[in-house]
């Protein structure tokens, strides 16, 4: 089984123009000719692709990032507008709970119910994130998000951000951003520290209290960008009881990636470099205990730029094999596929909870 903790799900299907319900070829086959993205007919997600992998859970998230006139990033021309899109996902999300193939968790109850229950007969589980809060007009709306289900806050993406910088900037929170970890804190709400600054993440490790995560987050050892985490920053996320997620995105594994021009066939970037990162967390952590896989496939890129095993987002549990031929005993492997991720929320998960649940989804403090 394989909890995976960042996926972009409503991102492929509301802005992509991806059906997941549909099978992987035809996503593609739909996708033939389109150059409007570098990853058409590449992607590598579908429900049915996640189901053959034995992926039972996931952190899904919502994205909408905004931007200034000049920006050179793409994104949305107002938070009005950001916001707007990130409801359209929510839709979608609903829509697939509707229909039966996917599952919300908003709270510890949720995520026992799926566990107890085949794996044949169930939905998809996923817990919300959102990846970059730029789309929060103000803090009134993080509460209604929370309503919906909200569990988990990256407060940056890339570049300047309403309440963080993100990759490739130096400034760390903004005044409102101070204010959002204090909201956060109130919920009782995840921080998702992916994208920070060195400075933000001293901020936030500084200001926020509560439970962290790093959903997709590789080694600067390994790599050095500043997207990537420090062993130090690794050591005090573990000092915090935070999950690690590898991302399996190929520039974040090997040095020197150029996007759309390295690929994964020349330099043979594969899955043992996914354990490359993983080992690396657990020689600092001393134990397996904080690893977890985080793969942000098809997070804006598809397999031309992945590892070269991972032609489907199936191929993940290969990862296994791969762990126990470097020593890992199967209760570490279990612990990295999908434990470590179970055990944290069902510690930092609402044990009760009044939130609106979707369409066809089971409200399991009723």
């Amino acid at each position: 089984m394989i909890f995976d903790c960042h996926l972009d799900l409503a991102m492929n299907a509301v802005h992509w123009n991806r059906d997941l319900t549909k099978p992987l070829d035809q996503i593609r086959l739909r996708e033939s000719g389109m150059v409007d993205k570098l990853d058409r007919g590449n992607g590598v997600v579908c429900f049915e692709e996640m189901s053959k992998g034995n992926i039972r859970f996931c952190i899904a998230t919502q994205i909408a990032h905004s931007v200034s006139q000049n920006s050179p990033l793409p994104g949305w021309n107002s938070p009005e507008i950001a916001w707007a899109q990130t409801q359209a996902q929510l839709a979608w999300y609903r829509a697939m709970e509707n229909r039966g193939s996917l599952k919300q968790i908003t709270q510890a109850a949720d995520l026992e119910f799926l566990l107890n229950h085949d794996q044949a007969s169930c939905p998809i589980g996923f817990v919300l994130s959102l990846e970059g809060a730029d789309s929060l007009l103000d803090l009134s709306f993080l509460g209604q998000a929370y309503q919906d289900g909200l569990r988990i806050v990256g407060p940056a993406h890339y570049g300047p951000g309403r309440y963080a910088a993100g990759t490739g900037e130096t400034a760390g929170f903004t005044e409102i951003g101070f204010d959002l970890l204090k909201e956060m804190t109130a919920l009782k709400m995840i921080l998702d520290v992916t994208h920070l600054t060195d400075k933000g993440f001293d901020q936030a490790l500084e200001q926020f209290g509560g439970p962290l995560i790093a959903s997709h987050h590789n080694c600067r050892k390994l790599v050095d960008h500043q997207r990537q985490l420090t062993d130090q920053q690794i050591r005090q996320l573990l000092d915090r009881g935070a999950i690690i997620g590898v991302a399996l995105d190929a520039w974040m594994l090997i040095p020197n990636w150029k996007r759309g021009e390295t690929t994964p066939d020349e330099t043979g970037v594969s899955l043992h470099n996914v354990a490359d990162q993983i080992e690396h967390v657990c020689q600092i952590a001393g134990n397996a205990n904080h690893s977890v896989i985080g793969s942000d496939l098809d997070g804006g890129f598809g397999h031309e730029q992945t590892p070269k095993e991972v032609t489907t987002i199936c191929k993940l549990n290969l990862l296994d094999a791969i762990l126990e031929k470097r020593g890992f005993p199967e209760i570490d492997r279990k612990k990295i596929m999908h434990a470590n991720a179970i055990e944290f929320f069902r510690r930092h998960l609402p044990h009760q909870s009044s939130v609106k649940t979707g369409p066809g989804s089971t409200d399991s403090s009723n």
